[in-house]
């Protein structure tokens, strides 16, 4: 038999950890930016620009999992939504290395940028060329540039309009930027695309009322939250959202005594943002008709 592996002990967790909130923690400082980037998103997508997410390697998972969010939990319509990951999104779990020096393909990529789209290009070093390529071609397209980068000045900062920079320092595993580096990416992306969501009236006492109810988890979901609003119970919740076509929004309207067409109408008026909606006249309380 072989020996048994030796366990790391739990120092090594516990420095492991303590590299994890530290690197939270450098979230923090980037709030500031975090807030303009998050409103420039919200700006974007509400007149029908698209944000175009480009990384490589670990950053470009971080960039691919808020951007492949964005559609169920805020109803981001997908083809607003687009990830350029360099070598390509891997479906096999293998990320070739050389791909990150590549600018030729960022290039092609950020083809696809219009004017008055929006990148968010993220770099763990912001000196990848993969990334830098991107940012360049897109800026000079005229696209607004969002850059978050894991080092203060660097060039992928240099370049965005919107520089969000997280200087996380030295890995617990040298070089392994999965850890601190990924962990202030995914807290800084989350918080500005959540904070954008926000902006467009996609989140309403902390429920997400614009989600896509695409599954059966995700329709009770969504029955839960037109219940919890509405103050109905949640077969009538559930009705109410089989009359909108699962449209949470308009369902708590409808659950509050509008018909499907008042409800999309309310809507429209008060542009998308439910808590307007719901001060107006027959929706404050569930008997007025």
């Amino acid at each position: 038999m072989s020996a048994p592996l030796t366990q790391p002990g739990t120092d090594a967790l516990s420095q492991m950890l303590a590299s994890q909130l530290s690197a939270v923690q450098v979230v923090g400082g980037a709030q500031a930016s975090i807030a303009r980037a998050a409103s420039v998103l919200a700006e974007g997508l509400k007149r029908g620009a698209r944000l175009h997410y480009a990384a490589a390697g670990s950053s470009g998972l971080m960039a691919l999992a808020d951007a492949a969010e964005l559609p169920g939990t805020f109803g981001i319509a997908p083809d607003q939504i687009a990830v350029h990951m360099a070598g390509g999104v891997p479906v096999d779990g293998v990320m070739p290395g050389d791909t990150e020096d590549d600018a030729d393909a960022a290039l092609r990529a950020a083809a696809s940028v219009a004017a008055a789209d929006v990148a968010i290009v993220v770099s763990a070093s912001g000196t990848t060329p993969y990334a830098l390529a991107f940012a360049k071609a897109a800026k000079a397209g005229g696209a607004h540039v969002i850059g978050l980068a894991n080092v203060a000045g660097s060039a992928l900062l240099e370049i965005a309009d919107i520089a969000i920079a997280l200087p996380t320092g030295a890995e617990f595993v040298e070089g392994s930027t999965r850890l601190g580096a990924g962990t202030a990416q995914k807290v800084a992306l989350n918080m500005m695309s959540t904070l954008a969501g926000i902006h467009l009236g996609h989140v309403h006492d902390g429920l997400m009322v614009n989600l896509n109810p695409d599954n059966i988890k995700l329709r009770k979901r969504a029955a839960d939250i037109v219940s919890r609003i509405a103050g109905v119970p949640l077969a009538e919740a559930g009705r109410a959202l089989e009359a909108t076509g699962y449209n949470a929004k308009a369902a708590v309207l409808v659950a509050r005594g509008l018909t499907a067409a008042e409800a999309k109408a309310r809507l429209e008026e008060h542009d998308g943002f439910l808590g307007a909606c719901l001060a107006g006249p027959r929706a404050e309380t569930q008997d007025q008709t």
